[in-house]
């Protein structure tokens, strides 16, 4: 096993995100691994999976409230623009090389990793999802005027009518907003309450959360959960109350959430965009650019696949 040596590959590298450091992996997986690829002394690359084992089926999955997983590629300071990209594709197929064979894959690797190409060689059946980023380098005045008019409208209108606190105990009233909205949709919450706290737990541990409250009086109008790592501040999770009436609130408290991060020196902030047509046209709206990312699919499982079908 490769942990210990993962373990140590990110207590030495800033750079790693968030959700492929030990301690998250610890909070969403029962059990995990590591594959890490070397060049003489020098680490080139590392990729975290979680261990599976379903119905006698090895798989690996993105874990349940994780946005996305490695591989995580180390750039050499002095690499020619020339050779990004064949450091990247030599080092993932290293990292493939090790590991375990799985029959069923549904992994979201991280954004920028595009090398469909090598993952289809490895029986990978690569699709697209994307996420919108903002770049936080940028003046706080020009990543205003990068917003939709409305958006603009809406933050100032949102500024004089609520408050906002940072509040860690409103964890339960966000699960609580989250399963009333899945509920009028007709769908269950996929996780629990349990599941939430463990993850709030270990990022408070490691200074990695702020969970932001928006109120208007005594209501609660919407909660966001913002994590980051040292390069960037994802919106990891929001909630707004099932009575509030259009979405000022969640645009306020994502604001707050950019602008924090931005006091912080971080220069990304993720919005872990979605293909829901309308939380897309919401987050097109705050200005960001456009990012893909590949999710990998495999299921050479008859097992699996009588299961799937079973379940449509």
């Amino acid at each position: 096993m490769n942990k210990d040596q993962y373990i140590q590959i990110c207590g030495r590298n800033k750079g790693i995100p968030v959700f492929m450091q030990p301690w998250w992996l610890d909070a969403v997986c029962a059990d995990w691994d590591a594959a890490i690829a070397t060049r003489g002394d020098m680490v080139t690359g590392i990729w975290a999976y979680p261990v599976e084992h379903k119905m006698g089926v090895n798989m690996i999955r993105t874990p349940l409230l994780t946005p996305y997983l490695g591989p995580h590629i180390f750039y050499p300071d002095d690499l020619k623009e020339s050779r990004l990209d064949s450091h990247e594709h030599d080092t993932i197929a290293e990292l493939m090389k090790q590991l375990p064979t799985f029959k069923v894959w549904h992994l979201a690797v991280e954004p920028g990793i595009m090398q469909a190409g090598l993952f289809n060689k490895y029986h990978l059946r690569p699709q697209v999802q994307q996420t919108f980023l903002i770049d936080l380098r940028k003046e706080e005045a020009t990543l205003l005027a990068n917003m939709k008019e409305t958006m603009r409208r809406n933050l100032k209108q949102a500024t004089k009518e609520m408050t906002i606190t940072e509040s860690a105990d409103a964890l339960l009233e966000l699960f609580a907003f989250h399963k009333q909205t899945l509920s009028k949709k007709g769908h269950d919450i996929p996780y629990q309450l349990a599941d939430l706290e463990r993850i709030m737990q270990a990022c408070v541990a490691h200074n990695a959360a702020r969970l932001w409250v928006a109120r208007n009086g005594n209501t609660t109008e919407a909660i966001v959960w913002q994590v980051y790592d040292h390069n960037c501040s994802y919106y990891f999770m929001g909630g707004q109350n099932p009575e509030a009436s259009g979405y000022k609130s969640m645009a306020l408290l994502l604001w707050h959430a950019m602008q924090e991060a931005k006091k912080m020196g971080h220069h990304t902030f993720d919005l872990e965009g979605s293909m829901d047509e309308g939380v897309e046209r919401f987050f097109r709206n705050f200005g960001g650019e456009r990012n893909l990312y590949l999710v990998l699919y495999k299921n050479d499982s008859l097992l699996w696949k009588m299961k799937k079908m079973m379940l449509g």
